[in-house]
């Protein structure tokens, strides 16, 4: 029926076609649907080279969702104020994703997306759970990652039993920082391999370059971050 939602499936063979060099035509032939509605599922998730599946439907479940309805005045100010549930899903998507890309696994990046487009900028574990369709378990896992890493931290919940998850305000310079870091350990590891292959030049060769190259740019970025944030403890 061409009126019916498009479903995970569909998503998925959306994103095969795009991956086949298909175009939206022949994708909607496939699907038995309007090429517009292929046309628009793509653009509203990210663009043909930047379209995924699973981000994809986890925007449509962002969108569907009906929240309670607010007083009149917070209803009013929102409206006026913030973007439409559309376009904030669209956003949350696009987010993960460019976190991912970074090298945050899928729902320690989600997290990361709605404590950043929250207005509070935090959120109970029942509430990630909720919006990213993911099990409690798997959101105290991604928790523990970012909690160590340093980007978020946690507190009761208006004195409750549940947590709640803030989005540390330092949480930009100390990604970056983890990543540094991170960066220079690699680094370490090559310049031993080094030393370990010296007696073959070439590998010798070959894991210095790339160690000094991996341990310089991990110092200019710590360094940079130095200069505009000196207080910020180390990870």
């Amino acid at each position: 029926m061409p009126g019916r939602r498009l479903t995970r499936a569909d998503r998925q063979r959306i994103a095969a076609g795009l991956a086949r060099g298909l175009d939206y035509v022949q994708i909607a032939r496939q699907l038995g649907r309007p090429t517009s509605t292929v046309s628009r599922e793509v653009a509203r998730n990210g663009g043909p080279g930047r379209y995924r599946a699973e981000l994809a439907q986890l925007a449509t479940t962002h969108r569907a969702r009906r929240r309670p309805s607010p007083p009149a005045a917070t209803r009013q100010l929102s409206e006026s104020s913030g973007p439409d549930p559309g376009t904030t899903a669209a956003f949350v998507t696009e987010l993960t994703a460019a976190l991912i890309e970074t090298g945050l696994p899928r729902t320690a990046a989600g997290i990361m997306a709605c404590l950043f487009t929250s207005e509070t900028g935090s959120r109970t574990a029942a509430e990630l759970a909720s919006h990213l369709q993911v099990s409690a378990a798997t959101i105290s896992h991604a928790v523990a990652l970012l909690d160590q890493q340093a980007l978020i931290r946690r507190d009761r919940d208006h004195g409750g039993r549940r947590h709640r998850y803030h989005l540390d305000e330092d949480a930009g310079f100390r990604s970056v920082l983890v990543g540094a870091r991170a960066n220079q350990r690699l680094a370490a590891t090559v310049l031993r391999g080094a030393d370990i292959f010296g007696a073959c030049p070439a590998t010798e060769a070959r894991l210095t370059l790339a160690g000094r190259f991996l341990e310089q740019i991990g110092n200019d970025i710590i360094r940079s971050v130095r200069q505009h944030r000196p207080d910020l403890p180390t990870p």
